[in-house]
């Protein structure tokens, strides 16, 4: 096979899509190019010459090491080419980012040829993306008397590679554009349906605004109007940026309307500016974060207030805004980055240095927030083989302390696991933190951009401080296509050789899995003071407190142990009176968010914080399906509060779920898996031993705000609507709009149910099973009067539902079931009035391989009920996701259409739906 010839196919392909060619990352296709660099007579000599310089991508790929292997040849004289001089040769190196070519600079800094060295220790003061071998190296040579070495080392102490950096500019001018109004979805950045090609960036840019051209070229002339300023994407009356962190939707907005990140790697542009009336999802922001980029929060919109300070409602209830200021697209602001001010002109228009913190300046300043977490270890590094404090370069971490005030559970949390702080200093809300990561997920549709990010980082093996990381196949599990085939396998191959426990195994020795990411790590977290990073927005524990993450800051916690933010504030949610015996846990779950914003007039006191989670009785898995949902409240993360004797149950299901994978052969050579079994069982001795009982906030700890749930108020199943019709947008796909089952009035037509995704268990699946027994006992048989498709979270499940008897009941009444020896090729677009086994996985919920019919109204217990993500629109009709239990999932689509609370009554009967009841303990110490 003629490898350049293949690569200029693949470039005449890409034409017709209206793309430049592919970046470089092989050995193989580079080391063609560079013979026929070396071949003055090559008749493709001069495009091998801008692939070389301008096309290759930088880090830790193995096209990295051959090119900072040649411009090493072409510096020490080895090979001569006219384009590349030895000046230009070392400017090539101090553009990728590590690995191969900070080895290269060290072998020339620490060479014999003084004028080289000098060159090589100029640009090595400029990196950053050092591992242990490299400071290894630089610390022998300084203890062996090198100058060079120590010249280098001083630097590092002072942090140039920060310092002399160019400050951000004071003003930076902005045209807006409105991307859509009320909430944004990722998807309408990055669409789920789009995930294989997320880590191709210039293709993938292409499904921007979900491939709608009209908003594309829309941006385009905005920006060939102001050339000199810079696109402000904007979700008005809303919040920008819910629904994932989704590191590739700000990926493709900085590709729009960023700045090139080098002027030699192709498609990876920095620092987009992002807006929302009501600012950007927490998870959202933080990967706006690791660009450098800058998020508003506008407040261009306000709730109108009586006389008495009441909020205004309309009809509906829903609160009356007022614009304060326009935004509308086209409008020229300023960004004032000193006064931290926005402007029209001369006009200031609001506050906002919440998006100037000495820390996000830092993050603009060094072009992300790797290389500002990077910078501090090498400099820290660099003062301890001195001897001396550090210089402080960086600013100092916000620490805030409040005596005589007691700690609620994140901020226990955060103390126990914080890295680099005062001694001694007890740390609450609003204090900014590096602490230690102890789980890392990262899940197949980002982990491609994962492991981009850590060759791009330099990084070749998982921190030794992380107790366990998992890679999931879950995202494409619905269909084993042929980008699956493609993408999937070297997905599973580069995460395995890192470190981590992948659902596949490169070598084929156990069976694929698919599980669910999140009910993976639910399992495998074992410390109720863990602190778990995933890479999806729906990474909530039973256990611990988890934050859902871009794919770039799973890297960072990957490479380094380590994440770095502000500790979150809290909101406490407890509970009272008593659940009727035929209401769902769900049902809880979405009263508590109805609630909540009852009792608060409209706003989310949830959003951007910590939901602290007072019941105490819940086990694993239906604590799970509590926090998991926290994620569409808007929450940061949430954190569940546990009785001894139930976290001691929930500790010993980990322990059997983890010795299954470890029965399976999942387990790596460094056992893993067995050490989180042993940290189980050390934390079970612990609370059985009154050493160190199940975490609970101080009583006389400080809160945001306080929330009391009244179960007594929940009188019939509660359904999250997407509200599709509504006459104000805004109000559209919120996860807000909240309504009994008899709001129907047992008439709202249903075209297709699904219960699956993380938001159901076990228990689920065994309801399922009892409605159907139910029904037949009831009406003599059980006829579907639409789809009921049906994708269980994990194969533990499925395993323990034969053993029981339960899936043999839904083989009885299914017309498909899954064949994991041959998996579906192509997506399903056409759906039968049956029952459909799926495959365990996210299936309609992820909306990346298959979707309901356009213009269905889906009833689903999963999460989204975004536009477009289980279900598109039609030509007459808009496709809506409504939100609901398993009971009322099922038999929604055996009636085709929503039950009355009579009929849903009758069909739940003898079911034990839930056992939920409250603590009547103290859960606070």
């Amino acid at each position: 096979m003629n490898t350049y010839k293949d690569y200029l196919k693949e470039i005449e392909e890409r034409k017709g899509q209206g793309l430049h060619p592919k970046p470089i990352d092989g050995a193989e296709l580079l080391s063609v190019i560079i013979a026929q660099i070396k071949d003055l007579d090559n008749e493709y000599r001069e495009d091998s010459l801008n692939f070389f310089i301008y096309n290759v991508l930088p880090g830790t790929t193995s096209a990295a090491g051959v090119k900072a292997k040649f411009l090493k040849e072409i510096i020490i004289g080895e090979s001569v080419v006219k384009e590349i001089t030895p000046t230009f040769a070392f400017e090539q190196l101090s553009h990728m980012k590590g690995g191969p070519s900070v080895e290269v600079l060290l072998d020339l800094a620490l060479g014999e040829d003084t004028s080289i060295a000098k060159q090589a220790s100029d640009v090595l003061k400029t990196q950053v993306f050092l591992y242990e071998a490299d400071t290894e190296r630089l610390e022998e040579a300084y203890k062996a008397g090198s100058d060079i070495a120590k010249d280098i080392i001083e630097s590092y102490a002072k942090a140039e590679f920060f310092t002399k950096l160019p400050e951000i500019d004071e003003k930076i001018d902005v045209v807006t554009y409105i991307a859509g109004v009320g909430d944004i979805s990722t998807d309408l950045l990055s669409p789920g349906g789009d995930a294989h090609s997320r880590s191709d960036r210039e293709l993938h840019g292409q499904c921007l605004f979900e491939h709608n051209k009209d908003m594309q070229n829309e941006l385009k002339a905005l920006q060939e109007k102001h050339p000199d300023k810079r696109v402000m994407l904007i979700a008005e009356k809303g919040t920008m940026g819910v629904g994932s962190s989704r590191m590739s939707g700000v990926n493709n907005v900085a590709l729009w309307t960023g700045i090139k990140s080098s002027p030699y790697v192709p498609f990876i542009n920095i620092a987009p500016v992002i807006a929302g009336t009501n600012g950007i999802s927490p998870i959202f922001l933080t990967t706006v974060g690791v660009t450098g980029g800058i998020g508003l929060d506008l407040k261009n919109w306000e709730k109108q207030k009586d006389a008495e300070g009441n909020t205004i409602v309309d009809a509906d209830g829903e609160p009356i805004l007022k614009e304060v200021y326009s935004v509308k697209t086209g409008t020229v602001l300023t960004i004032n980055t000193k006064e931290k001010k926005l402007y029209n002109g001369d006009k200031e228009l609001k506050d906002i240095s919440a998006a100037f913190t000495p820390q996000k300046m830092e993050f603009m300043k060094a072009g992300g927030s790797y290389a500002v977490v990077f910078g501090k270890k090498l400099q820290t590094f660099a003062a301890k083989t001195l001897g001396i404090e550090a210089p402080q370069v960086y600013a100092t971490s916000k620490e805030i302390s409040i005596e005589g005030q007691g700690l609620t559970a994140v901020e226990k949390i955060f103390n126990k696991n914080a890295v680099g702080t005062t001694p001694g200093k007890t740390l609450h809300a609003g204090s900014d933190v590096r602490v230690e990561v102890n789980i890392v997920g990262s899940q197949d549709t980002t982990g491609l951009m994962t492991s981009q990010e850590l060759e791009m980082m330099a990084a070749t093996v998982i921190s030794p401080i992380v107790d366990g990381a998992y890679q999931s196949g879950c995202h494409t599990a619905s269909v084993w296509d042929d980008k699956s085939k493609a993408n999937i396998p070297r997905l599973m191959q580069f995460m395995n050789d890192f470190g981590l426990i992948t659902g596949r195994d490169p070598k084929g020795k156990y069976f694929p899995m698919t599980d669910v990411i999140h009910k993976v790590l639910n399992d495998i977290t074992v410390g109720d003071w863990d602190i778990i990073i995933g890479g999806d927005s729906h990474t909530r524990m039973s256990k611990g407190v988890a934050f859902g993450a871009d794919s770039g800051t799973v890297a960072l916690a990957l490479a380094t142990g380590e994440a770095t933010m502000p500790i979150p504030q809290s909101v406490k949610v407890t509970f009272k009176g008593a659940m009727k015996s035929y209401m769902d846990f769900r049902d809880v779950v979405h009263a508590t968010q109805q609630q909540m914003l009852k009792q608060f007039g409209g706003e989310n006191v949830f959003q951007g914080r910590i939901i602290e989670v007072h019941i105490g009785t819940l086990t694993a898995d239906q604590a799970f399906t509590f926090t998991d949902w926290t994620a569409e409240m808007k929450a940061k993360a949430s954190i569940c509060i546990s009785e001894d004797d139930t976290l001691i149950e929930s500790l010993e299901i980990a322990k059997g779920r983890i010795q299954i994978m470890i029965d399976k052969g999942m387990d790596n050579q460094k056992q893993v898996l067995k050490g989180l079994v042993d940290k189980a069982e050390a934390r079970i001795t612990e609370i059985k031993t009154g050493i160190k009982p199940a975490l609970r906030p101080d009583a006389n700890a400080k809160y945001h705000a306080e929330v009391i749930i009244d179960l007594d108020e929940i009188a019939e199943p509660m359904i999250a609507d997407p509200d599709v019709n509504n006459d104000d947008v805004s109000k559209r796909y919120t996860h807000d709009t909240i309504r009994p089952l008899s709001f129907y009035g047992g008439t709202k037509k249903v075209d297709l149910g699904f219960v699956g995704s993380c938001m159901v268990h076990k228990g689920d699946m065994k309801i399922l099973a009892q409605m159907l027994k139910n029904i037949e006992a009831q009406e003599g048989k059980v006829v579907f009067n639409a789809p009921l498709v049906v994708a269980p979270p994990t194969y533990n499940i499925v395993d323990e539902l034969k053993e029981e008897g339960d899936w043999e009941v839904l083989q009885k009444y299914s017309g498909f079931e899954f064949d994991d020896s041959a998996p579906k090729g192509l997506a399903r677009t056409k759906y039968e009035n049956m029952l459909y086994l799926e495959r365990p996985g996210c299936n309609l919920c992820m909306g990346n391989q298959e979707k309901a019919e356009p213009g269905d109204t889906v009833m689903a217990t999963s999460t989204r009920l975004f536009q477009g993500r289980v279900v598109k629109d039609s030509g007459d009709k808009k496709g809506e996701s409504l939100l609901s239990s398993t009971p009322v999932v099922v038999l929604s689509t055996i009636l085709g259409r929503t039950p009355t609370l009579e009929e849903y009554e009758k069909a739940v009967d003898g079911i034990v739906l839930t056992k939920f009841k409250p603590s009547q303990k103290q859960l606070v110490m």
